[in-house]
């Protein structure tokens, strides 16, 4: 009767599972880390759009203190086009790869003791469509646009709450970083007009966080003064730049010689840097980019991807050698088994797939910043003050035209503790 019963329950699974529409599995273990996993995990697929064709892949962390109370984060990775597990992997989740001179096997994982789920229940999504595993059903699904984008994440999280009620009085807050900063407020925007039409289920949203953000074009201008005040660039080249390209530096006039050659002077000065840290060299590519490693080659190959990682160069511990981990280990049968990865869904992982058939549609994500704030939704923006790409000075502009007052005073933090 047991063996009856089991058999039974298997068939359920698979039939729920054949459903397209949302299906999610407990991760007990994972290859490269011993023992069982000391926190909860589940992967899982949720469909979205009309008619269910994009499958939004997640990473689940339940929060490691009291996941009933403790607020639930939907975390989405810049880019676009950048995996949720670069986050759950390198930045916030539960597991880091132990960073050593790898010899081709599987790379090893260890506990990240400064992991956000010690506090919070975090929802990495795979988005936009494309990204990590995501995928869509038809060609046409797989083509999408920042508003799409932010369509498929609203839906996601809806959807996602049906599927576990158990988090719907959980305070919800949406974060993401780098160029998520132009989509997450209109994310954030989406989900309070859902609630004030009625629209089920009512999602307690109390606010968002964004890290180094892209918020408008404007963020271009402020590398300049950024490369000068780290004295990356020469005084006399900082003051000829304004003058020459008149303040202007995300579209150059190409008949302007004078602002050409500065700029081409600049750009120098920065040659080698990586730009997301400029206190490590460029190492060369974060996220292998095939089409632009092997021309008309899709996919990198398992060779190419041994010799990334048993080339001995000056970069080996950097994170960008640490990036290239997570494609030797993504791309290995056993770990996707054991992630629950559909079969023939995707081919090659990639950690930020830069290929994708995307169209930037949003420029300017300042006015939803200033509609969210008068609604009286809590957001934190914070930034790495060696991120020449999005640079704080930036985000210390559009900040200030807020126009806000300031309530407590600027004062140094630990580099391991947050400012109260």
């Amino acid at each position: 009767m047991s063996n009856l019963l089991c058999l039974l329950l298997i068939f359920l699974l698979v039939i729920a599972c054949s459903n397209l529409v949302l299906c999610h599995s407990v991760v007990e273990s994972l290859p490269g880390f011993e023992g069982p996993l000391p926190f909860e995990l589940e992967t899982g697929y949720v469909g979205v759009d009309e008619a269910e064709d994009v499958q939004l892949f997640y990473y689940f962390v339940k929060s490691e203190s009291n996941p009933k109370e403790d607020p639930l984060v939907l975390w989405l990775t810049g880019g676009p086009g950048c995996s949720g597990f670069s986050a759950f992997i390198y930045e916030l989740g539960p597991l880091n790869f132990e960073v050593k001179q790898n010899d081709g096997s599987l790379p090893t994982l260890v506990l990240n003791p400064n992991s956000w789920s010690k506090v919070a229940s975090i929802i990495y999504v795979d988005l936009p469509v494309g990204t990590g595993f995501s995928y869509g059903t038809t060609s046409l699904a797989s083509k999408s646009t920042d508003l799409q984008s932010c369509d498929h994440a609203y839906e996601f999280l809806r959807k996602w709450l049906i599927d576990h009620l158990e988090f719907l009085s959980n305070p919800i807050y949406v974060g993401g970083d780098s160029y998520s900063g132009l989509t997450v407020p209109i994310i954030v925007q989406l989900i309070s007009n859902g609630n004030e039409a009625g629209i089920k289920p009512l999602i307690n949203l109390k606010g968002y966080l964004l890290g180094n953000p892209l918020t408008n074009l404007d963020d271009d201008n402020y590398r300049i003064p950024f490369a000068h005040g780290m004295g990356l660039i020469s005084d006399e080249l900082y003051e000829s730049l304004p003058r020459s390209c008149q303040g202007e530096y995300s579209n150059i006039n190409p008949s302007n010689a004078r602002c050409l050659q500065d700029y081409q002077a600049y750009s120098q000065c920065i040659d080698g840097l990586y730009k997301d840290q400029i206190l490590e060299p460029y190492c060369g590519f974060d996220s292998p980019k095939p089409q632009e490693l092997f021309s008309e080659r899709r996919f990198v190959n398992e060779k190419y991807i041994k010799l990334l990682v048993h080339q001995l160069s000056p970069c080996d511990f950097s994170r960008i050698n640490a990036y290239k981990l997570s494609h030797l280990w993504l791309n290995n049968d056993r770990v996707r088994e054991a992630l629950h990865i559909r079969k023939g869904s995707i081919q090659e992982w990639i950690r930020c797939n830069y290929g994708l058939p995307y169209t930037k549609s949003i420029l300017d994500s300042f006015q939803y910043h200033v509609n969210l704030s008068t609604k009286g939704y809590r957001s934190l923006m914070y930034s790495g003050d060696h991120d020449i790409g999005v640079p704080f000075l930036g985000t210390q502009a559009w900040i200030r035209a807020l126009n806000y007052s300031i309530v407590d005073d600027w004062r140094s933090c630990s580099p391991v503790t947050f400012c109260d």
